[in-house]
Parts: C-alpha cells; sequence; structure tokens
C-alpha cells in the first residue's frame, strides 16, 4: 500500500456518501461514566501537543487515513452495515477522552450502542473539487480535539466504489492502516452473501493502553532505558535528533507549513536485490537506514547520523489485528567517517539494532518526562525519522494495486522530515513530508533521488555477482 496525500490517490468523480457516529450514540456517549483505563502515553502526547498548538491560534490537521475500492455495483446499505460492523469490532473506535482538570479521562461505549448516521452529500463530477471536499471534511472531523474523530465516505459509481476513511492519529498507526482494506472487503462480502465474516478476533488497543502504561509508569531515573535515553538527548545537544540537511527554516520562527513527496523508488527485481544483499546485516530496514547514513552525511557533512526509528510494539500476537497506535522509537547513533563503505554502515546499523530494540517497549514519552526533559513543540511530530514497512505479507495486498489501495498522510504543518519506504509486491515506495521550503526540496529531492541510485547500484552489483562466468 502506497503512503500517500489525498490529492495523489485517484480519486475520481461520482456520489458523495459520508457516516458518522450517528447524533444518539454521541449524545449516549455524554453521560457514560469515566473508564479507568488510561489513555498511551503517545495518545496523552499527541493530544496536549494538539491542544498546545491550538492555544498558539494554529490548526494543524494531523490524520491518518486509508483508501481502497470495491467492486461493483455496490450495495449501499451492506456496505453500511460492513462499516457498523468494523467500527463496533475495534475498541478505540468507540472510545474518547474528556479534559477534566487539565487530565485526561477516558469513556468507552459498548458495542451495542454503536449506530452510524449517513448523509448523501451529492454528485461531484470534477475529482479534484471532491478531494478538496474530502480533505475539509477530515480536517474538521479527523482532529484530536474533537469527538468522534473519524469519518467514513464513499464515491459510488455504476462500476463500483471508492471508500475513503480517515481517523485522527490518536487512534490509529500504518499498521493498522494496512490491515484496513482486507477486513472491510471481507465483512462487505460477508454481508452480501448473508453469511459471517471470516476474521480473526481483534484485541482492544484501550487493553493494550492500560498494559503499557501501567509497566511504564513503574519506570525511574535509574531504568537502563531512562539511561540510554539521557545519553543519545546529551549527544544531540540537549533535543530530539533533526534531519541533519538544511531545511531552510528559522527554529526561532513560526511553525512552517509542509510539503509532500510521493513516488517509486525502484521495482519489485531492483527491491528484491538490494534486500537480499542487505539480508545477512538484517534486511532492508537495515539496507536504508545505512543507507540514508551514507548520504546525509554527503549531503549535511554529518560525522554521526542519530535518529530515531519507529518500531511497533505489537509484541504479543495477541494484538495482531488490533487497530491503535503501536508504535514505539529506538534512538540509533551511526558513525560515518569520510572511508565509510555501505558494509561497515550496515554493521553498525545492525549493531545499533540489536543493542537498542528493547528500548521500544518504553514509551518515548515516558523516558523523556523521567528525564525532566520538555523540548519546544514546533512540530506534530516529535522528530523526523525514516521508517521502512514490509507490507507483503498484510492480507489482501497482493491486490492493492487492483484496488486502487492507499494509506493517506494529512500534510499541513510542522518543521520535522518525515520519510517512509514502504515495501509492497511492486516494489519500494518513498514517501516524504517536510518543510515547504525550495531549500528543503532541493535537499530531500537530492536524498531520494541518491538513495534511488543506491538501491539501484546494489541491485546491479548483486546481479554482476550472480552472473555467470565465461
Amino acid at each position: 500500500m502506497r503512503m500517500t496525500d489525498i490529492q495523489r490517490c485517484e480519486i475520481r468523480p461520482g456520489r458523495l456518501v459520508e457516516w458518522t457516529l450517528a447524533a444518539t450514540t454521541v449524545e449516549a456517549a455524554r453521560g457514560l461514566p469515566e473508564d479507568a483505563r488510561p489513555a498511551s502515553y503517545v495518545q496523552e502526547f499527541h493530544l496536549r501537543s494538539a491542544r498546545s498548538v491550538r492555544d498558539q491560534g494554529l490548526f494543524v490537521p494531523n490524520w491518518l487515513g486509508a483508501a481502497f475500492d470495491l467492486p461493483g455495483p455496490v450495495d449501499l446499505g451492506v456496505l453500511e452495515g460492513a462499516l457498523h460492523a468494523w467500527t463496533a469490532r475495534h475498541e478505540t473506535l468507540r472510545s474518547g477522552f474528556r479534559w477534566v482538570d487539565g487530565e485526561l479521562r477516558r469513556f468507552t461505549l459498548e458495542v451495542g450502542a454503536v449506530a452510524l448516521d449517513r448523509a448523501d452529500v451529492g454528485e461531484f463530477t470534477d475529482g479534484a473539487v471532491l478531494a478538496r471536499r474530502l480533505q475539509d471534511r477530515f480536517d474538521r472531523t479527523a482532529e484530536a480535539l474533537v469527538w468522534p474523530n473519524f469519518l467514513f465516505s464513499a464515491v459510488l459509481r455504476e462500476d463500483g466504489a471508492s471508500v475513503y476513511l480517515a481517523f485522527d492519529h490518536s487512534n490509529v498507526d500504518a499498521g493498522s492502516i494496512y490491515r484496513i482494506p482486507a477486513e472491510i472487503h471481507e465483512l462487505y462480502a460477508a454481508g452480501l452473501a448473508g453469511r459471517a465474516a471470516r476474521l480473526p478476533s481483534a484485541a482492544s488497543y484501550v487493553d493494550f493502553c492500560a498494559a503499557e502504561r501501567g509497566e511504564a509508569d513503574a519506570i525511574d531515573g535509574g531504568h537502563p532505558t531512562v539511561g540510554r535515553w539521557r545519553e543519545f538527548v546529551r549527544r544531540c545537544g540537549g533535543t530530539m535528533p533533526p534531519f541533519p540537511v538544511d531545511l531552510g527554516i528559522d527554529p526561532a520562527g513560526p511553525m512552517p507549513p509542509q510539503r509532500f513527496l510521493s513516488e517509486p523508488l525502484v521495482g519489485d527485481a531492483d527491491a528484491a536485490a538490494f534486500e537480499a544483499y542487505c539480508r545477512p546485516y538484517g534486511g532492508s530496514l537495515v539496507g536504508v537506514l545505512a543507507a540514508t547514513a551514507l548520504i546525509l552525511r554527503d549531503l549535511g557533512e554529518t560525522e554521526v547520523y542519530r535518529t530515531i526509528v519507529p518500531f511497533h510494539t505489537r509484541a504479543k500476537s495477541h494484538w495482531a489485528h488490533a487497530v491503535g497506535w503501536f508504535v514505539g522509537g529506538v534512538p540509533i547513533e551511526v558513525p560515518v567517517a569520510a572511508s565509510t563503505e555501505l558494509r561497515g554502515a550496515l554493521e553498525t546499523v545492525r549493531g545499533q539494532l540489536r543493542a537498542n530494540r528493547a528500548l521500544a517497549r518504553v514509551p518515548i514519552a515516558r523516558a523523556i518526562a523521567v528525564l525532566g526533559e520538555e523540548f519546544p513543540q514546533a512540530s506534530p511530530d516529535p522528530c523526523s525519522f525514516v521508517s521502512f514497512a514490509d507490507t507483503r505479507d498484510m492480507p489482501l495486498s497482493a491486490r492493492w494495486a487492483e484496488l486502487r489501495a492507499y494509506g493517506l498522510v494529512r500534510v499541513s504543518y510542522g518543521s520535522q522530515v518525515c520519510v517512509w519506504v514502504t515495501r509492497s509486491h511492486e516494489g519500494l515506495w518513498f514517501a516524504s513530508r517536510f518543510p515547504d521550503t525550495d531549500v528543503a526540496h532541493k535537499n530531500l529531492r537530492r536524498y531520494t533521488e541518491a538513495l534511488r541510485d543506491l538501491v539501484a547500484s546494489v541491485a546491479r552489483l548483486r546481479e554482476a555477482d550472480r552472473a555467470p562466468v565465461g
């Protein structure tokens, strides 16, 4: 599934229909007692950051979403039933937060209280106008400081429908987004056939939040993970690591608008050869990070590439099919002297990830809070990062290209650089959001082209090594 923004996901004209939680459901939620299960640390950081930015007078949409097609003609009632069943299936969508004396307090609806309201918006004959309409609606409804904070839409045509779902980030991560097309397709197919859906059980992210928080709250300043973060932050100059190239922004200035870059990196054959080359060191994740370290050394003249690597926290199979924000971060440091080549960088990255992988179990926000650090909120993203995901094992992934399946990223404001490299059946896909300056665009373009060239050169090298002699 390609990560992109809503302007680049092949939106075609048609009749727009929307679903949100019914007014009766929202009213019922107002009278709910407190749910003792707390917010996760990443949820609380996200919500407090959103409120802080709003208090500064800036509206920063930061939702995630999914887009995919259903073959037609589509039965609207059956689709509505599928969306209702999917909402009831995942408890985080039935759960929200209230602010009480500056603290977050959770409330959670029972499954039986969930109902959806449908609105027939009307016909759209221009795809660009429709894309703007979808983005505007998602901005207003799928945001951190309102509840419900998600919206479902479908664009109906004679040959089928395109489904667009958007969520505030507090409910979902990329791993959740990748699972949505298959689940909705199965629920819809089951509804058409009049049978029970064949889906594995899905645990509750709300339960995960409580379990994770209980463990994290027991951590103090003497914990080894806190010590590692203390050293890392100190070597970063007392802050989170930036993307080490000139971005053309004023650190003391207002939060800059962002720009988006989304395009194929290499095809399947080159991606497979790159993966094979990197496999002895841990695979393509290690390869992408090692390549990034070397490229940014040349672009930014940095001697040590420091970054935070996102890792999922679905450590137990129990959480595999849950929708939620299951992401932790691992700090790594990659010395890249002028003489360092790819194999040396691969070995270093492998060693760093092996040594620090367990740190992802402790939420970054908890470790930083124990340190007593407070970083200025210059972006909805707490730090720059390079993320890698192999999505080929995700259900229905072999049909994603046929179904026009996309992961959606909202691009609005922020001073950080966020990079997603995704391995699909078609190859490697690159996406990034970054400050919208000429300098940043030039340097991100240079980084992207250098990463493409390096991956392709490794692939050619591997093919040459396998070629017959004589």
